[in-house]
């Protein structure tokens, strides 16, 4: 079987690791309700996206 002949070094292994880095999640203002949702979704609040009410949702008060 074959064998590496040398070693990695640390930096050349983080390096490949690198794109593993998990991205925060980017979050938009919903014009509707003016709540935090991630960009491009429906928004959970109030079920508003790109300018029309996709999920009606029932308020309580």
């Amino acid at each position: 079987m074959a064998v590496p002949k040398k070693r990695q070094s640390h930096s050349r292994s983080r390096k490949r690791w690198s794109a593993n880095l998990q991205k925060p999640i980017k979050l938009e203002t919903c014009p509707q309700c003016a709540s935090a949702r991630p960009s491009h979704t429906i928004c959970p609040n109030c079920g508003h996206y790109m300018g029309r009410t996709l999920v009606s949702t029932e308020e309580t008060t």
